[in-house]
């Protein structure tokens, strides 16, 4: 788990989007996709709960939030 695959997870949770998440941090759709797979791989847990038109957090999604945004704003502060 990198800085990277939260600040993904936290903005796609906020925006309710994989898409509008690749913009806010400006990346592609995929490399976002890529991110949000890794984190429910290393962590055996779905963390977003999917359809056609819209993502919300699961029950792990919810748990982790709260920790990874914790975690991007002290990255935040840092800098």
């Amino acid at each position: 788990m990198n800085l990277k695959q939260l600040e993904a997870f936290v903005q796609v949770a906020e925006g309710g989007s994989f898409s509008k998440a690749a913009r806010e941090l400006y990346l592609t759709q995929p490399t976002i996709s890529a991110h949000i797979s890794s984190l429910e791989k290393e962590l055996n847990v779905r963390l977003f709960v999917r359809n056609t038109k819209e993502v919300s957090l699961s029950d792990n999604g919810k748990d982790l939030y709260k920790y990874a945004k914790q975690m991007v704003d002290l990255q935040g502060k840092i800098e």
